[in-house]
């Protein structure tokens, strides 16, 4: 991902600007004890990298597997971050829709989500909203932060798909039901790290 200039709309979050109609949601809140800009800073700053429980462990072993039977050295990232500088990595795939200071961040994906080996598909981000040629998935998702009280504020983290057309739709929702459990585990360890580094302002 890269940078974009912030946003600022008149009505709703950019979440719904981008993907305001969809198939499926997930989303996840979380109290912190950090006020609102240390929040904001942290989920901007994420490395995703970072982001680990057992589960997650356990899911990076089986996936570097097949390289290391084969005695092949397993790809490695030093970071991967939304708002990566030309010497780390981005997320591969996804791009950055947006940004509200103090507020919002908005990214999304276009992909054939359900196949085993994703296949991405570069859609700029002035097209995103409209994109629907036929056999595709969107995901669009939000990091948003509100005050709660002094130096407390609430870090949400939503998920929404949809699809471009019928037989689309029926191989996400085959998908989702078998990933939804690891989505919203991989999203509660996501919001708890961006926590943790709000409370430690990093």
């Amino acid at each position: 991902m890269t940078g974009t200039e912030s946003d600022n709309p008149a009505t709703g979050d950019l979440l719904d600007v981008y993907l305001p109609t969809y198939d499926v949601v997930l989303t996840e809140h979380l109290t912190v004890e950090a006020d609102v800009s240390a929040t904001y800073r942290a989920a901007h700053d994420l490395d995703f990298l970072r982001v680990r429980t057992p589960l997650l462990t356990a899911a990076f072993f089986v996936r570097g597997l097949p390289a290391r039977l084969a005695r092949r050295p397993a790809p490695t990232l030093p970071e991967l971050r939304m708002f990566a500088d030309p010497s780390s990595a981005g997320l591969p795939g996804w791009l950055v829709l947006g940004q509200v200071p103090d507020r919002e961040i908005a990214f999304g994906a276009v992909g054939k989500f359900w196949q085993p080996d994703i296949e991405w598909r570069d859609v700029p981000r002035e097209e995103f909203a409209a994109f629907d040629d036929p056999g595709w998935g969107k995901i669009g998702c939000h990091f948003l932060v509100r005050p709660n009280g002094a130096n407390r504020s609430v870090l949400s983290y939503e998920c929404r798909t949809s699809t471009t057309d019928p037989r689309s739709h029926k191989r996400m929702m085959r998908y989702w039901w078998l990933i939804r459990p690891f989505v919203g585990h991989i999203m509660r360890a996501t919001v708890r790290t961006i926590a943790a580094d709000a409370r430690r302002g990093t």
